[in-house]
Parts: structure tokens; C-alpha cells; sequence
């Protein structure tokens, strides 16, 4: 593990939290949940039919298995959703038939308080499970969006936080404005200061530095960074820069003199999905970095998404950063 995953499981033990594992019949997710309650990073609840979890040969004796279509408490439930959409039409029997849905049932385990946080998305796609989780939790007090991030932790490197950099938007923001870009970057320094204990530097990326290019672009960037200036004044915070500029001293003392941020940033925003999305792919298989993510931000309880391809270790991870979360 990297000194930073190192960090994040010696925090969640440190105040164990319940986290909700809604794909009980994925064997990935189940072969992480005997590691996170064997290293005793969680308590956790796993959804699905218990004789087939036991099948699975995975020593889950800690764990809280509830089988959504039995469970005692699903008419309560049940209530309890149609009572939050109700004035978006949802009816009662409406309420009852979205509790066959795994990722609903699990993220009202979170709203009626059972759980602190949800895993999921080893077998479903990322807006199935951020769905309910906009529609039922909603947005944090003060969060003006829902946004993601991965925390990449790169060998033998000495730039970014020795080697740990977040990266965002590489999930949700397709083509985020100027001012849903600076809510972004704002969102993401907290994140960084958060789970990785050091001070975030903030480079809002383009393919311009301080005006070297002139276009529709990078004045974007330009205006999102004034924006995230206006919004959070005590930031490291600077932009545009371009990526060698953001995190090489000499070239960002070249490109960008007198930036407070040019050649040592360790949050990177890109300016969209497209480039957040390359350039973690690009650092994770290219650098051989650890990829965390995509990791929520913005949502009142944290819910966080996994890739299809993730193996064990990727779930074992983002379980104990959404604990961490839910300490705060």
C-alpha cells in the first residue's frame, strides 16, 4: 500500500464507521469485505441473499447481511423514501418497487442513519449510483454541486505532496462552466486537506499558461479562476497554467513568475471530463500510479462510485476513504 492508503486505514480504524456494500453478489466486493473487517478498517453491511454470501467461502462472520427483499425494516423504508420524493410524484408503491433496486435500498440505509456511507459500482454504471444519491441524501450544506475526484499516488516521485496528487473532475462534470469549474477547485482543496493532511495548492489546468493562448478555452479557465479567488480568498489557487508549468518549479518559474501555485501544485482541475478522465488513465497506466476513485464530493453523506474494471484492492481502498469521510 502507499503511505497515503496507509494513512487513510490507520484514520478509519481509528473511528470505525458502517459502510453499506449494496453489490453483495459480486465476488470482488465480497473478498474486500473480508479484508476491511479482517484489518478492522469498518463495520459493514452487505445487501444480498445470505446463503449465497455464505457460499461464497469469505469469512464474513462480522459483517451485517440484509437481504433487501426480507428485511424487516423495509416498509419503514420505504416510507421514509416516499416521504422524500413524494413532492416530485412519487407515490407509496413507487417507494416500495425502488427498494428492489440494491443502490436505492443501500443509500436509504444511509438516510434512515444504519449506515455512514455507501460503496458500490463494481456492476453498475456510474449515474445508477448516483442517482438515488442526489434524488434521496441531496447536496451538502453549502455545496453548490456534486463533483469527483481521484487521488493519485505516483512512484518514486518527488512533485505534487510527494508523489500524491487529486485530480478533478475525472468523473461526473462533462463540460463544467466557468463558475461550476471554480466550485470544483474550491470543493477539491477541502478534499485534499481532508484525506491527505497537507496543505492543497490548487492549479486549474489548461493548454494556456497566464495568457500564452488566446481562445474561448482558456479564457474558461481565466474566468473560473478569478471565481474560485472570489469564493475562497485564502487559497494557494492559481490558473491558467499548463500541467508542466502547475507542477515543475523551473518551468512553472519560467511560465507562470510570481504564481503562488506554478511548479507546485497537488490538486489539478481540468477544464473537462475529457482531460481528467485521459490524464488519470494516462498517469495510473503510463506512471503506474494508485488510483483512488472516482471519490465523491459535494453529496450530504458520502456515496462513493467505483470503476467496473476495479478489483478487490480498489474497493478495500475506497472503503476506507469513505470512512474517513464520514468522520468529518
Amino acid at each position: 500500500m502507499s503511505a497515503f492508503l496507509d494513512s487513510i486505514v490507520s484514520r478509519a480504524k481509528a473511528a470505525k464507521k458502517t459502510i453499506v456494500l449494496p453489490e453483495g453478489d459480486d465476488p470482488r466486493t465480497l473478498e474486500a469485505a473480508e479484508r476491511v473487517l479482517a484489518d478492522g478498517i469498518a463495520e459493514l453491511v452487505i445487501l444480498g441473499n445470505a446463503e449465497q454470501i455464505a457460499a461464497s467461502g469469505r469469512d464474513l462472520s462480522g459483517a451485517h447481511i440484509i437481504d433487501p427483499e426480507s428485511y424487516d425494516g423495509r416498509e419503514e423504508l420505504a416510507q421514509t423514501l416516499y416521504e422524500v420524493r413524494k413532492k416530485k410524484g412519487m407515490t407509496i408503491e413507487e417507494a416500495r418497487a425502488k427498494l428492489d433496486d440494491v443502490l436505492y435500498f443501500g443509500v436509504m440505509l444511509v438516510k434512515t442513519g444504519v449506515a455512514d456511507g455507501m460503496v458500490a459500482g463494481a456492476c453498475h454504471a456510474t449515474g445508477d449510483v448516483l442517482r438515488p444519491s442526489l434524488q434521496i441524501l441531496k447536496t451538502a450544506p453549502g455545496a453548490a454541486l456534486v463533483s469527483s475526484f481521484f487521488i493519485m499516488c505516483v512512484p518514486d516521485c518527488d512533485l505534487g505532496a510527494d508523489g500524491t496528487f487529486l485530480f478533478s473532475d475525472c468523473g461526473l462534470e462533462v463540460q463544467p462552466s466557468a463558475e461550476r469549474l471554480a466550485n470544483i477547485a474550491v470543493s477539491s482543496a477541502a478534499s485534499f486537506s481532508t484525506l491527505v493532511g497537507k496543505t492543497p495548492q490548487v492549479a486549474l489546468l489548461s493548454h494556456s499558461s497566464h495568457g500564452s493562448a488566446k481562445n474561448d478555452d482558456a479564457a474558461k479557465v481565466v474566468e473560473a479562476t478569478a471565481i474560485a479567488k472570489e469564493f475562497a480568498p485564502e487559497l494557494a489557487l492559481d490558473g491558467e497554467l499548463q500541467l508542466d508549468a502547475a507542477i515543475v518549479p523551473e518551468i512553472g518559474a519560467s511560465k507562470a513568475p510570481g504564481s503562488p501555485v506554478a511548479g507546485h501544485a497537488n490538486v489539478l482541475v481540468f477544464p473537462d471530463l475529457d482531460a481528467g478522465n485521459i490524464g488519470y488513465k494516462l498517469v495510473q497506466r503510463l506512471a503506474k500510479a494508485e488510483a483512488y476513485g472516482p471519490i465523491t464530493q459535494g453529496i450530504a453523506a458520502p456515496v462513493n462510485d467505483l470503476s467496473r474494471g476495479c478489483a478487490a484492492d480498489d474497493i478495500y481502498g475506497v472503503v476506507a476513504i469513505t470512512c474517513v469521510q464520514a468522520q468529518q
